[in-house]
């Protein structure tokens, strides 16, 4: 089969995509005034509608050879694993349940004065993402702490909810267990343990900026009172398996498979859970990675189409012109992803789409995979954190006014400090910070 070189017009199923999503959830989100409104729409049904349009497209392909380069996109080895893991992953969140994030958030609210207690709920939403791997879960576990925090102690509610939302991306970031770094690690193909070790050294120095800056916010507020809750710290003992496991380089299954089997005795031991509703538990959270496992069905099929019409081509072609050489390469593949993440309002969606350009570029401008894969996270946690449209901007919102208060994400958005102190970060370490894990071999031939 004869294979087209740079039709941009094989770009069409994504522009497709993005005007349907996107134009829907405008019209959603600000016209009709819907809750939540990026989020009722199906996404699975605007990808289907994509791959739809790619059908028609290349007359000079059958059906039929369309369907055998889809299954083939479909049926690479990354794309399995990632879905095994997407499970695997569901299941641990759904056996440790919220019990073990209270357990940490009161453990170290009883340990330092009241005056810091945003700081280390800052703290607690970075452990409890990082162990748990998901965004929008350590916020329905900590918000609510928060809040109650806030309101008690009297500091501000827009700088609660910003720290609850900085510290559930840099885990979001960081997890060897969340949905955006198993994406990012099976599309660049390399070991999470690697590209965690790329991400840590830029995610780090934002998390301190972010620690001092609410801490010089919280020393102005006027505190009396204190905070003390019951908590359990044997509860914790599935996070430290999985976060040790993970930075011990572990196979991941493993260190997934430990984490559920010590969380389901732990929870069946004392009591908190009943042996059916574990079994429950551990459903709901399998079903939670459903979506996203199709919707990396859908994209692999997607992508093999637009691959093999030029579409790729098309693309590296324009962003070969606009960013010259190694650095700026970097640069434009974290604007690319983080452009289709403020489309989209899913960061694992647009690493998911982004993610065999991605690597395509990496190989254009000689920049590892590990390295690719840091930056397809970084770029998409802070966008996603930063969007008022997004789901944990959203979420935190609907928490807030559950609780009684009344917050907008306008109100929200001069405290995110985390997602804006890692898009400097991910710059300073970009053009400054001499990168050594450069390849020293390219495919192409890139302007410096």
């Amino acid at each position: 089969m004869e294979k087209k070189k740079g039709g941009a017009i094989a770009l069409l199923p994504i522009l497709v995509f993005l005007v349907f999503y996107l134009g829907l959830g405008i019209i959603f989100e600000y016209v009709m005034k819907i809750e939540m409104g990026f989020y009722n729409i199906p996404i699975v049904v605007a990808f289907l509608l994509a791959i739809l349009v790619a059908c028609f497209q290349n007359k000079s392909l059958n059906f039929e050879s369309k369907l055998d380069l889809m299954a083939k996109g479909v049926g690479d080895p990354t794309i399995l694993t990632m879905l095994l893991i997407f499970l695997t992953a569901g299941i641990f969140v759904g056996t440790v349940g919220r019990n073990s994030a209270e357990s940490v958030a009161y453990f170290m609210l009883s340990i330092v004065p009241a005056k810091f207690a945003v700081a280390i709920l800052f703290i607690v939403a970075c452990f409890v993402s990082t162990a748990m791997g998901t965004s929008c879960g350590t916020i329905a576990l900590i918000m609510p702490i928060a809040l109650a925090v806030g309101k008690t102690a009297g500091f501000s509610i827009p700088l609660c909810i910003g720290s609850i939302i900085g510290g559930s991306m840099f885990g979001d970031n960081l997890s060897f267990i969340s949905d955006t770094t198993i994406a990012a690690c099976g599309t660049q193909g390399c070991e999470m343990k690697a590209k965690f070790k790329q991400n840590f050294w830029i995610a780090l120095p934002a998390a301190i900026a972010t620690l001092i800056v609410i801490i010089v916010m919280s020393m102005q507020t006027d505190i009396n009172t204190s905070i003390n809750e019951s908590y359990n710290l044997v509860e914790l003992i599935p996070y430290v398996l999985v976060l040790v496991g993970g930075l011990a380089g572990f196979n991941v299954f493993l260190v997934l498979l430990a984490g559920i089997g010590s969380g389901a005795i732990i929870v069946i031991a004392n009591g908190s859970v009943a042996p059916v509703d574990l079994l429950k538990n551990m459903g709901t959270g399998a079903s939670g990675s459903f979506e996203t496992g199709f919707v990396a069905i859908l994209v692999a099929a997607l992508c093999a189409l637009i691959r093999e019409y030029g579409g790729f081509e098309a693309l590296l072609s324009v962003i070969g012109k606009m960013f010259k050489g190694k650095h700026a390469g970097q640069l434009g593949i974290g604007l690319l992803v983080g452009i289709m993440d403020i489309a989209t309002a899913n960061n694992t969606v647009s690493i998911v789409m982004v993610g065999p350009i991605a690597k395509s570029m990496s190989e254009t401008y000689g920049i590892t995979s590990e390295k690719t894969a840091s930056i397809l996270d970084i770029y998409s946690c802070a966008f996603q954190g930063i969007i008022p449209y997004g789901a944990q901007m959203l979420y935190s919102i609907s928490a807030a006014v559950t609780l009684g208060y009344t917050v907008s994400a306008f109100e929200i958005m001069p405290y995110l400090f985390y997602p804006f102190f890692l898009l400097a970060s991910s710059i300073i370490f970009m053009f400054l910070v001499p990168d050594h894990g450069m390849k020293k071999t390219v495919k192409r031939t890139v302007a410096e």
